[in-house]
Formats: structure tokens, sequence, C-alpha cells
């Protein structure tokens, strides 16, 4: 058995008829002196209308005419139907035997080879058919390489892959139900790895076979060649292997053995093609069946958005926690909450609050970084009416605080930090530095050993305590340490009013709140007092920096013998 489709392309269609639609056409010509005087000479002088040559008895059907059903001794041509089975020589003679039975398929083979017999209507001889439920697999194909290396290593995976994409001879019946026990393997070993490795696309495959042995000896296995491949899939993606030829030259294959032989044959597409009523009518019918989907989308969804109250501003944030690092201990986790200041309204389900699952961390450069990639949404409403002139709302601030666990249950408190909505629509990744709290003495030996120690009662006290209403604010005494920093991507999105107005359209480009109000001045004290913060923050570690330096320089002059 041999494969003559090496060096030869494959094609990939997508289709979204019924592959039960297809029809294809083959027509196999053995070469011969014959052959070749009809091809070169009596073709070229019938199409010129020239009588001069008598040998009328050469009936050669046109190109494009094919009919059902076509054979001689040197030609023969079929058209055949999507996994439609034609028998070969050699599977005639094994199935009309019942003793050679042993499927259910072999028997029904059986009774329709002896139909076959019966009415002698058998329409082929040396072209036949290998369906998906045959146990055929063509070594060709499994033995293909993955690379242009002459001295490839085949790997367990090429090995597996390989099986999927030709025909298995062991075939496993698989239902594509899912399980409702066991979705996650929590602890797979290795065979369970191995074997779970590959993806798994179910195909159809149908081989379109040829016996090129001599007239009268046909049915032995060396002689059948593969003469075209189709697979089928269930996305509607047609694989075709050769092409079908068209307008190409013929397909040639030479035959092995003592005396060698040279065929051509041919694959056409032989489908009904759709007559144009046909056509509108099946457009029509997508177009509604397209208008019907629509209409169910708008009865679940709306006609329109639900547009806010006059003077309301709508905000939408979906947001991220990115990851967490240059933290001190492992096992993170990040508690975070959403502070509303007045005027701000959400509705009743919404969850102001959060907590991420726990992650370990890993060396990323000089840094231990814990990805949580942990998702929020928060739903918002601003209400800006009966609000005097001048008036500037404060915006949301998202506290969180980062802490440990560690096996022994230990919990201890990594760093506190808070970031300020963006008051702009948009996408951003904002980075937040923390700090933690900490007491002189041997708090530090406490936190090793017991954890726990220093804890915020109030996290809103990292900016400003929503219980504080007096002018001034004193940290005096108050210590910290700098730790890691936390990531956070923020999706800001905004609905009002004031955006529908043509007036506004010039100022779309500025933020929400000088859209809402006129209030101009509002993101300039947000610029100033976040590059405010800044300087503090780098004050503060400047200072840092400076109380090591001397510490280091003291120490060296009381080790200097002079």
């Amino acid at each position: 058995m041999a494969d003559c489709s090496s060096g030869r392309v494959e094609t990939i269609y997508r289709t979204r008829d019924p592959v039960i639609n297809l029809r294809i056409g083959v027509s196999l010509q053995r070469v011969t002196p014959t052959a070749l005087f009809t091809q070169h000479v009596l073709q070229p002088a019938l199409q010129q209308g020239q009588d001069r040559i008598e040998m009328t008895t050469f009936d050669i059907p046109a190109s494009g005419e094919m009919t059902s059903s076509f054979r001689t001794h040197d030609q023969e041509e079929v058209v055949l139907g999507w996994q439609e089975k034609l028998f070969s020589q050699f599977e005639i003679d094994l199935f009309k035997n019942q003793q050679a039975c042993q499927s259910p398929l072999d028997f029904q083979y059986h009774n329709e080879i002896l139909s076959l017999q019966e009415t002698e209507e058998r329409k082929n001889f040396r072209i036949f058919t290998y369906t998906d439920f045959d146990r055929y697999t063509s070594m060709k194909e499994y033995s293909q390489t993955m690379t242009t290396s002459a001295k490839e290593d085949r790997s367990y995976l090429t090995e597996r892959m390989s099986h999927i994409r030709c025909r298995r001879q062991e075939r496993r019946i698989t239902e594509g139900k899912i399980p409702h026990s066991r979705m996650i393997t929590w602890a797979p070993n290795e065979e369970f790895v191995r074997n779970n490795h590959v993806v798994n696309n179910p195909v159809q495959t149908m081989y379109i076979m040829g016996d090129l042995g001599p007239y009268g000896k046909l049915g032995k296995r060396e002689n059948e060649y593969v003469l075209c491949t189709i697979k089928v899939d269930s996305n509607g993606v047609l694989a075709v292997k050769p092409d079908f030829s068209g307008s190409k030259s013929a397909y040639r294959i030479e035959t092995e053995g003592e005396k060698k032989e040279l065929w051509l044959y041919t694959i056409n597409n032989a489908s009904i093609t759709v007559q144009k009523d046909d056509q509108d009518r099946e457009k029509n019918l997508f177009k509604d069946l397209y208008d019907r989907h629509k209409e169910y989308l708008n009865t679940l969804v709306g006609e329109e958005f639900e547009i806010p109250p006059l003077g309301a501003l709508k905000l939408f944030v979906n947001g991220e926690i990115v990851s967490a690092e240059g933290y001190e201990y492992d096992n993170l986790y990040v508690q975070f909450f959403l502070e509303l200041p007045d005027n701000w309204f959400c509705p009743s389900q919404q969850q102001l609050s959060g907590v991420t699952q726990t992650c370990s961390t890993k060396v990323e450069g000089r840094e231990n970084v814990a990805y949580f990639s942990h998702p929020f949404n928060f739903e918002m409403t601003l209400r800006s009416d009966n609000q005097p002139e001048g008036f500037l709302p404060q915006w949301p601030v998202l506290y969180f605080g980062v802490q440990s666990c560690d096996f022994w249950l230990r919990y201890r408190v990594e760093g506190y930090g808070y970031i300020r909505i963006p008051d702009s629509p948009g996408s951003y990744t904002l980075t937040c530095q923390t700090w933690r709290p900490i007491l002189p003495g041997t708090s530090e030996m406490y936190r090793f050993f017991v954890g726990g120690l220093l804890e915020l009662e109030d996290m809103t006290y990292i900016r400003t305590p929503s219980t504080f209403k007096g002018e001034r604010l004193s940290r005096f005494g108050f210590r910290t340490e700098t730790a890691g920093t936390v990531t956070i991507k923020f999706h800001c999105m905004q609905q009002c009013r004031t955006f529908l107005d043509s007036s506004m359209a010039r100022k779309r480009s500025q933020n929400v709140l000088e859209r809402m109000g006129g209030l101009t001045h509002q993101a300039s004290l947000h610029s100033v007092l976040a590059a405010f913060e800044r300087a503090q923050q780098r004050m503060h570690e400047a200072r840092e920096n400076l109380s090591k330096d001397l510490l280091h320089s003291s120490t060296s002059a009381s080790l200097d013998p002079e």
C-alpha cells in the first residue's frame, strides 16, 4: 500500500453548507501509446472539426462533462459523495466470505457485497474509498516529519499528534459530554499530563484510493495508492490533499515494481451548483434568522441605555489587582475597599470591599513578585445638583492592605496604601508605594516569631480618617517603614447627560469635572496634591537614607584605632 501525495500541498476550505452535499469527481487513466496519440493528435483534430482521422472508436468524455460512472481497462471515472463506500477488489474477495466477518461493520459490508453481486450494479473497479469507519491508516501521513531536519527525533507529543491527524486502528468511541465530577485535577501525575497534552478536535476523514495493478490481477494491497485525502472537522473546515485539479494539469503516479507504469488522475468538485433562486431564498432565510436574534437581544438589553438623571454622573470602574512585589514574607493577599465621599451613591447590591486569593511569590530580577490578577468592579453615581457655585466634589479612593500568612497561620501586616480613582475616562496602570507601622524595641522580633502585632483599626488612617472633623491632623510619633509596591489597573467609563450637549463637544478632551460644572481648577488642584504627596515620599526616603549613612559613619569612626 503506497501514498502518492508526498510533496503535494494540502488546501484548506471553509464551508457553511452540510458536508453531506459534497460530490467529488475522480478520473483515472493509464498512460499508453494510444492514450498519448489520442491526447496529442485526436483531440486537437476534433476541436478543429477535421474529419480526416477515422478513429471514432476513441470516445473521450469532454472535460467538465463528467458522468456518474465511466470505465474501461485503462480508464475510469467515478462521481462519489461524502463518506460513500466503494469496495475494492480486495474487500470484495474478503467480505464475501461470511467467516471472515468479525465486527457488525464487516457483516454490513458482507450484505452489501452480496447485493452488488446479485444486481451487478458495481460502478467501480480501480477507484475505491476508505471511509471514516474503516480501519485504515496512511503510514505516509503517520511518518511525516515536523521539521526539515534530516536527523529529527520524534518526540512523544509528535507521535500522539500523528495519531490524531490520521486514522487510528484502535477506535475509541468518545462522547462530547463534560464530566460532572473532578473538573480540576489538583495533583496530576506524569502519565495524566502526558495523556492530556494534546488537543483532539474531532475530524472525519475519507480516503479516495486507486488499485493500479494489471487488469485481471486486481485486489493486491501492494498495488493500492492514495489518490486523495479529505478531512472535515466540526467547524466546517475542509482539507483536501492534493487540491482539486480544476484547470491545472493532472496528477501523476508512477507505480513501483519491475514493470513501472504511469497513471494520470484528476480530482474535481462535482457538487451541484445552487441556483440563484435558492441562493436568494437562503439569504432571506439567514437574514430573517439574524433579525429575530437581534430582536431577542434587544429584549434582553433594551432598545437604549439607561440615561442618568439630570445633574448626575455615573462612574463605572472595572479594575484588576495585578501584582505585589518587594515584600518581606511570602503567601501574600490583599484586602481592599472603596470609600465614597459625600454626594456619591452606589446601588444597594454593590460590594465596595473584597479580598484577593493568597498567592506565592516568585523571584523576578531582584524582587519577589506575587501575581494576583484579581478583578473588581464598582458602579457609582455623583449627584451635583443643589450644590453651591464653586462646589469641588471629592473623588472615590481605593484603600488596600497587603498581608501574609505562613505555614503556621501567622498573619503579618506587610503594608498599607491607597490610590485615588482616576477622574478621566480611560485605562490606567498605577503603582502605589506602601508602608507599614513599626514600634521601637522588640516589635520586629515579635513580628518574626509570633506575627500579628500592629494593624490599623481604621484603614482610612492611611490618608485622612473618615472620623476626623478638625482642621489639622497630627501624626507626630507615628513611625512607619517603607514596604513594597502594589500594581493596579483601572478601566474607567463615565456617563452623564452633559456629554450629550452639542455645545460641550469641543470640551470632550477635558476631564469630567470641568464638563459638569465648569470647575476648571479641580484638575490642577489634584495635580498639585499628587506632586506634594510624591515630594513628601521622596523626603521621607531621603531621611531614611541619611540616617543609615550617619549610623554607618559613626560605626566606622568608633572602630577606627586612631
